[in-house]
This record gives structure tokens, C-alpha cells and sequence, in this order.
């Protein structure tokens, strides 16, 4: 596939009481990674554009709320149809505005699109007890009930897929929705609006209003929102959650990560090398999941570094839909020179640089491109081991053994995932019950849930109570009542 013309896309739009609506305020141009030339301009919402939205949610609420569980749910059943048929065309358009590989975008794609089947089972999630003669001659009973207007806060590196941890679950429990993406690469989410739309979901049910900080605080402040999803930094986050529940709303925000691959002497090493590197620098490690930092038990240490150098000499750097590319580029020019950073950082805190990918040039491109950069005898107080990079970057540290290298990924601030490399029992026990991570995997590079499960987070990388996706965001979605019934006469 070529590049793209300038402008190719045009103006993104916001989705407001069933009509496509420019936003109010001068925005910024959406970007090709690959290429650094503008693909679209995406305008910016004005807390009137916000309000015109919600003031339409809560309109169509009042009215989807009523309606039979089975029959809001046939609108996901078509829009999971849609997403499906339109599924490679939502992979290319994410490739050139995000940066992802061509597979990696469908892989993407196909975990939103199980939040949608997730969610048509909401007939039997939102059911919440029942107990007969609960105390004598009562009986009680727990029921699930839509609140209102709830809004999603969504990040650039998973433009496909995370919009739908929250929007299916919503409308299906009886809510309107809000969708605000991501500035840097909003046009997925606009089509996938779009497809929503055609899937036959009432105006003010499903809406989407684009833009920047300003456009964030309206929606955080609003008095007609009842909650708000986000996913994105830990500062971020932090600060989403004290302002929303400051205006007394649900607020779920994911925040950063900082996680570990232990890799036990008793592992299959190929094995756990090829998982490493995937883990990694799958996304070109812009993701909440990727497993930066690996701690190696010493008796295999040298080995296992002589491995992982070996895969990332393999990758291929480019154009995620050109074949064969498994690292694309950095979302921008900005972000691509924070990760530099965080590079010769490392260098000058002693950490050695075994595989430097910082010299690539990809033909015919001129985007945001860094190759895979691989670093051994990393130590626990290194800003490099520390720290969230967001870039195609790992680091090697070893350890005496697999306990010394739970008490290392446990003095992390963060608690999002890790994973561990063993051929024993005991260890992947100790690991499960000793390691402080919301999402775990053993013999897997990357403990991502299905969505049939919530999406874990723990310590500074999750504020609030309940979770994406699964049982924990309909909770999120719902006041339980209880209700008491007695017949005196019965």
C-alpha cells in the first residue's frame, strides 16, 4: 500500500443526537507515523459541544432505558456483524493514523469485537439474585438498573479496541454513551462510530464528541454524566479520578505499567526468548501489557541475553502495511524522543546497550521510526527499570533466583501485569500467590484477559473499584436495588 495524500481522510467529526457535527473549536492534524504528513484535521469540542451531548444521552435515555434487555441487545449483534465485514478496512485506516503492523491491528480489532459478544449476554450479566423466605414470609430480591449518561476517555494506542471495553456494556445495561478518543488518531473510532450508527442504536444513545484537555475537563465536570471510563498515564489517571469524583461520579481509570518477565532456570529459554521479545515490542511497546523489563534467574542469564538479542536482531522496522513489518513507528515525533531519552539515560546509569536500534532508516519513510533496543545488567533503582517508556525497548536484570525476582517486580509502583518462564509447579504457585500484579500469565509473554474476564489493575496503575470489561464494568454500569417483598395474607 502506498502512502497516504495529504489529507486524505479529511475532517473528523463529532456524533452528537444523530447527526455528524463538526466540533465548535480549532483542533490539530492527525498524523501518519509512518510517513509524518497529515492524514486529517480533527476539530476540538467546547464545553457547549459537550453539553449539546449529553443533554441528548439523557433525552434518549429515558427512553432506552425502558426497553427489553433482548431488544437492546440486537444492535450489538449487527454491530458485531459490521465490524467483522469491515474489519480490514478498520486494520489499514488504524495502521496509518496509530502506527500498528497490519496484524497487529486485526489482532487488536478481534478483542474489541469480543466486548461486543461479551455483551450481548447481558441478559443473564445483569441479573443479581434472588432468595426465597429470606427472613420469614419475605422474600428479596437484588435487581440491576441503568443510571444515565456515562462517558469514555480512550488512549491512542489502542484506538480499536478499548473504546469497545466500555461502550458495549453500557448501552446493553440501559445507559446513553460518550465516547471522547484520542486526538492523535481519532479516525477508527470515528468509523467505528459510524458502523454503530448503521448497527440501528437510537440517536443520543451512542455519541462521540472529539478534542483535546478542555474537551476532558467538560466531560469530568459535567453534572448530567453519572461516570467515566479512562485508560491512559498514571498522572493522568490520577488526576481523572480526583476530578470526577470530586463532581461525585463512578470513575474507572486505568493508568501506566512498569511490567516484568521472571524467567526461571527451569524454563524452555527459546521458548520464553521468543515470548520476551514479543511482548515487548509487539505495538512497538506502546502498550500497557508490554513486558519491559525481564528478570533472569544468574544460571541462565548469559544465555538467555545471547537469545533475546537473536529475535531482536530479526525484527523488521516499517510501514505496518507493508508485508513482513512487525515493528512499526512511534505514535509522534515527540513521543519517539522521549523514548531516545529514556535510551541514553540507561546508557549513562551503567545499563549496557546490546542491541541498539536507534540508527534505523526505513526506506521511503520519514515517520517516527526506532528500532528494537535491547539492554542487559539492568539494577532495580535504574530509571530504565523504574520507569513506563512506551517504546521497543527491554531491558535484561538478573537475580539470584525466582524469589529474588518476585521481590524485585514487587517493588515496582506499578501493579499491571507480569509473567513468568518455568517448567515448575511450585514456582508458578509461589508467582500466583506471591506476585502483586493484576493480570498474570505463566509460560505466556503477555497476560492479556479475554473478555469474558476484567481487565486487572493494581497500585498506581488502576484508581477506582471496579474494572473494565466482564462482570466488573457491568457492576460499573448499574445501581443494585433491593427489593423486599412480603404477603402478610399469603
Amino acid at each position: 500500500m502506498s502512502q497516504q495524500t495529504e489529507l486524505e481522510y479529511g475532517e473528523v467529526r463529532n456524533y452528537v443526537a444523530g447527526e455528524w457535527r463538526t466540533p465548535s473549536a480549532e483542533g490539530i492534524p492527525v498524523d501518519n507515523p509512518a510517513t509524518g504528513e497529515p492524514i486529517a484535521h480533527v476539530g476540538f469540542s467546547t464545553e457547549d459541544d459537550v453539553d449539546a451531548a449529553v443533554e441528548a444521552g439523557q433525552d434518549a435515555f429515558e427512553e432506552w432505558r425502558q426497553r427489553p434487555v433482548e431488544e437492546r441487545i440486537q444492535p450489538l449483534f449487527e454491530l458485531k456483524r459490521l465490524l467483522e465485514d469491515n474489519q480490514d478496512e478498520l486494520a489499514e485506516l488504524l495502521v496509518d493514523e496509530e502506527g500498528k503492523t497490519f496484524a497487529e491491528a486485526k489482532g487488536e480489532l478481534r478483542r474489541g469485537i469480543e466486548n461486543v459478544e461479551v455483551a450481548t449476554g447481558i441478559p443473564s450479566l445483569m441479573q443479581a439474585g434472588h432468595v426465597e423466605n429470606a427472613a420469614p414470609g419475605i422474600d428479596e430480591t437484588a435487581v440491576r438498573q441503568p443510571m444515565g449518561v456515562f462517558a469514555a476517555i480512550t488512549p491512542f494506542n489502542f484506538p480499536g479496541m478499548i473504546p469497545m471495553w466500555f461502550l458495549p456494556y453500557a448501552v446493553a445495561t440501559g445507559n446513553a454513551f460518550i465516547l471522547k478518543p484520542s486526538e492523535q488518531d481519532p479516525l477508527v473510532p470515528q468509523r467505528m462510530i459510524e458502523l454503530a450508527e448503521e448497527a440501528g442504536f437510537p440517536e443520543g444513545v451512542v455519541q462521540l464528541v472529539n478534542g483535546g484537555v478542555d474537551t476532558v475537563n467538560a466531560i469530568l465536570d459535567h453534572e448530567g454524566i453519572e461516570g467515566v471510563s479512562f485508560v491512559g498515564s498514571t498522572p493522568v489517571a490520577k488526576t481523572i479520578y480526583e476530578r470526577a469524583a470530586a463532581s461525585g461520579k463512578r470513575v474507572q481509570a486505568q493508568g501506566g505499567a512498569k511490567n516484568h518477565i521472571i524467567v526461571s532456570e527451569t524454563a524452555d529459554l527459546e521458548f520464553a526468548a521468543e515470548k520476551t521479545v514479543g511482548s515487548a515490542l509487539a505495538c512497538s511497546g506502546q502498550r500497557c501489557l508490554a513486558n519491559d523489563v525481564v528478570v533472569v534467574e544468574e544460571s541462565v542469564y548469559e544465555e538467555f541475553v545471547d537469545l533475546v538479542v537473536e529475535r531482536a536482531e530479526k525484527q523488521v522496522v516499517g510501514y505496518g502495511n507493508d508485508e513482513g513489518t512487525t515493528v512499526g513507528p512511534l505514535i509522534s515525533p515527540e513521543h519517539e524522543q522521549q523514548v531516545r531519552n529514556y535510551v541514553e539515560t540507561a546508557r549513562q546509569e551503567g545499563a549496557e546497550l546490546v542491541y541498539d536500534g536507534r540508527d534505523l532508516e526505513v526506506d521511503g519513510y520519514d515517520g517516527n521510526f526506532l528500532g528494537p533496543c535491547v539492554f542487559r545488567d539492568l539494577t532495580p533503582d535504574m530509571v530504565i527499570a523504574r520507569e513506563e517508556i512506551f517504546g521497543p525497548v527491554v531491558g535484561l536484570l538478573p537475580v539470584e533466583d525466582v524469589d529474588a525476582a518476585i521481590e524485585v517486580m514487587n517493588e515496582s509502583d506499578y501493579g499491571n501485569a507480569a509473567s513468568l518462564f518455568t517448567g515448575s509447579g511450585a514456582e508458578a504457585k509461589r508467582f500466583r500467590h506471591d506476585a502483586e500484579a493484576g493480570n498474570l500469565a505463566v509460560n505466556a509473554g503477555t497476560a492479556a484477559p479475554m473478555a469474558f474476564f476484567h481487565f486487572g489493575g493494581e497500585k498506581e496503575s488502576f484508581f477506582g473499584d471496579l474494572h473494565a470489561q466482564a462482570e466488573d464494568v457491568v457492576r460499573f454500569y448499574t445501581d443494585e436495588t433491593v427489593y423486599i417483598e412480603r404477603w402478610p395474607d399469603a
